[in-house]
């Protein structure tokens, strides 16, 4: 056991990390690793772009013969993009090139198709225009060269990765191995959508949200459970996911009501308690612990905005850090209006952004009827941290933000 009680937000988040275990790589094929943490240094596989590169559609000729006052050249062949260069035999001669093309041998400036007069294979520059030596040419290596770090551990893989992986040649990457999670919502009243329900009864919202949460961010591994309040029956399923998952994820049952046994029961399961409380509002009653087999437990209160709050502050977070994740640094943005916040805890509120006039990103309240309120949060982008020991806040004053 510890004394951990009633923390504040910065000792949650430290110790969370401190009992995160670290979780191995494994092979994945490009196909697969969209959303996934890299685990190893890519490089570039030759230099980029590989050849000199014509990027306009034209003729390719020699800017010496330009500058010896040739005007008018022969076409002695066609050359697209995806095909070896073709030869210029001399100061008399062009390629037509297409964008994309390697730039013919002995080539090096490109004249545009609009600045041409054509008369079979004879081609006569526009009158007056004059091209510049070297123009319309991407030189070769001139965007990075081989061997070059291109994407570094931690790395997580967007859509832009995406393509940086495909130009390194990368058909199999070394990514982080995401754990087996198990959601569970707990509590009587939960019903599942698309079956009938009482009145005294109310659909299960937390399972879902924080599947979702998990699987936008690249978890293909979570499984959602629903249980009753009943010890046995919650004793029972959460060793059984214990056993089969890596990490659980619980909401609801945390608190000081009757029903409410989950601490009873992770402290008859065995488990550690790392913390029981943080000074936050919403989501107070949160608990964290751990097994004897090093197996985080994140039971999170079961009030919707409570429970969606603590996932994206501490839950998220500290698994893409365990994955090996580069984290982004923390985003701030200016309150829009100006707040009073008289209890001695952390206030996280949710909010919209909007730009103001000098392009800053301005959080605008969205107040919600208690933390059971889901419905509220619906476009709203995220929430901010007032910070715990102040009263006080004003219009413009930059706060951390967390987006959903």
């Amino acid at each position: 056991m510890t004394d951990n009680f009633r923390i504040d937000v910065e000792a949650a988040v430290r110790l969370i990390a401190t009992n995160m275990p670290a979780y191995p790589s494994e092979p994945a094929t490009l196909e697969s690793v969209h959303g996934a943490i890299l685990r190893q240094q890519v490089v570039a596989e030759r230099d980029q772009p590989p050849f000199d590169r014509v990027t306009m559609d034209g003729i390719a000729l020699r800017a010496a013969a330009l500058s010896a006052g040739t005007r008018s050249f022969h076409a002695s062949g066609t050359q697209g993009a995806g095909v070896a260069a073709l030869p210029i035999s001399d100061n008399g001669n062009c390629v037509e090139i297409m964008t994309g093309a390697m730039l013919p041998d002995d080539a090096d400036t490109v004249v545009p198709v609009e600045r041409i007069e054509r008369n079979g294979d004879d081609v006569t520059l526009e009158s007056g225009y004059q091209p510049n030596p070297g123009q319309f040419v991407h030189r070769r290596g001139s965007d990075l060269k081989a061997g070059q770090p291109l994407l570094e551990p931690g790395t997580l893989i967007s859509v832009p990765e995406m393509a940086v992986l495909a130009i390194a040649g990368s058909a199999t990457v070394e990514v982080a191995q995401w754990p087996k999670i198990a959601v569970i919502s707990t509590g009587d009243e939960l019903v599942d959508v698309g079956v009938p329900i009482e009145l005294f009864q109310i659909r299960s919202s937390n399972d879902r949200v924080i599947a979702a949460a998990l699987e936008k961010r690249g978890c293909k591994t979570a499984t959602r459970s629903r249980l009753p309040d009943d010890p046995d029956a919650l004793r029972d399923a959460i060793r059984e996911m214990h056993d089969r998952d890596d990490i659980l994820v619980l909401s609801g049952g945390v608190s000081m009501g009757k029903y409410d046994y989950i601490p009873q029961i992770m402290n008859e399961l065995g488990m550690r308690l790392v913390f029981h409380k943080i000074l936050q509002r919403p989501g107070l009653p949160m608990w964290f612990g751990v097994s004897a087999q090093g197996k985080p437990i994140f039971a999170l209160p079961g009030n919707p905005v409570s429970s969606l709050v603590c996932l994206v502050r501490y839950v998220l977070p500290a698994i893409r850090t365990a994955l090996g994740a580069t984290l982004p640094e923390r985003q701030t943005v200016q309150l829009a209006e100006s707040i009073h916040f008289e209890p001695d805890l952390t206030c996280f509120k949710p909010v919209q952004l909007n730009t103001n006039t000098d392009g800053e990103l301005r959080a605008t309240f969205k107040e919600t009827n208690t933390s059971g309120d889901f419905v509220s949060l619906a476009g709203t982008d995220g929430f901010v941290e007032l910070s715990r020991g102040q009263d006080n806040f004003t219009a413009g004053e930059p706060v951390p933000f967390y987006q959903w």
